[in-house]
């Protein structure tokens, strides 16, 4: 008889507290009735009449942009705000620039969103930009924490990296720009395709700072989804999220395949190296007895 475990116990019900909640979501997204909590039965055409819903359907199309241009800036500014943490290891203000980085990290999104919006306003009276808060407003205030996130994934695996490959490269003549896109980057590339997954779900899922600096006709899903669940929760939602959440663990099991490929294709190629070496320095001995023979006779 098996001994009881509790840690398994624990992991068991810690993976149905996180997963099963989804997993009931997508099943009531095929609910026939148009009450959530009644079961009416299978049926398509909430996915079918998402077509139709041309509000939900902006509201998410202006979301996966918004995530898609977060994403891209914030592994930018972050993986630069990591090169200066890391490889430049004294300069003047150096602490006060690694805790405005973090700051996002820790700071309430109520505080950072009204910030942002008064920002905003005295822009627009100062300067006339923004005329209006829309996309651009939300993009701007999702980039400047999720540039945080990416910014303390790239320096963990910045640090762990070994500086000699980089100085080996440059003692053969490459250029530094040069090593950082063909040694460098490549090296970091699973942190950086975490930190851009990570700002996009984070930019996806956020309802604070879009709520304060965003306009008329800027809408987000999860603005569109928490106004209309404070009238009931309409089967259209629980369809799109279903949607949402296919895309996103299809997305994360691409880029893990992927990103799996390239490291044992690195591995491979570094024991092929040591292969060589190791052959290498076998043979060189070898040659050299008949030459000692030779010199001997």
């Amino acid at each position: 008889m098996k001994r009881f475990s509790f840690s398994k116990l624990m992991l068991v019900l810690g993976l149905l507290f996180i997963y099963l909640p989804m997993l009931i979501l997508v099943i009531y997204s095929f609910n026939a009735s148009k009450l959530v909590t009644v079961w009416g039965g299978w049926s398509v055409k909430w996915y079918v009449g998402l077509l139709d819903n041309s509000q939900l359907m902006g509201s998410v199309m202006r979301s996966l942009e918004i995530a898609l241009y977060t994403a891209v800036a914030a592994v930018a500014l972050g993986t630069l705000a990591a090169f200066v943490l890391t490889r430049v290891t004294r300069f003047k203000g150096r602490t006060l620039f690694g805790g405005l980085v973090t700051a996002p990290l820790v700071m309430p999104e109520v505080i950072t969103g009204l910030s942002l919006l008064l920002l905003f306003v005295a822009m627009a009276q100062m300067i006339g930009w923004p005329q209006e808060r829309g996309i651009v407003t939300i993009w701007i205030a999702h980039t400047t924490f999720c540039a945080a996130y990416v910014a303390v994934v790239v320096s963990a695996r910045l640090r762990e990296l070994d500086l000699s490959i980089e100085e080996a490269a440059m003692d053969l003549g490459a250029k530094p720009w040069k090593v950082f896109f063909l040694i460098t980057i490549p090296m970091i590339a699973p942190s950086l395709a975490a930190g851009g997954m990570m700002s996009f779900a984070l930019s996806l899922d956020d309802l604070v700072l879009a709520s304060f600096v965003s306009g008329p006709g800027s809408t987000t899903l999860p603005m569109e989804v928490f106004s209309a669940v404070r009238l009931g929760v309409k089967p259209e939602i629980n369809a799109v999220a279903s949607l949402i959440l296919l895309s996103v663990s299809l997305v994360t099991f691409l880029v893990w395949y992927f990103s799996r490929q390239a490291e044992e294709r690195r591995r491979r190629a570094i024991q092929l190296a040591i292969e060589e070496g190791a052959a290498a320095n076998v043979s060189q001995p070898q040659a050299r007895r008949p030459a000692s023979a030779a010199a001997q006779a």
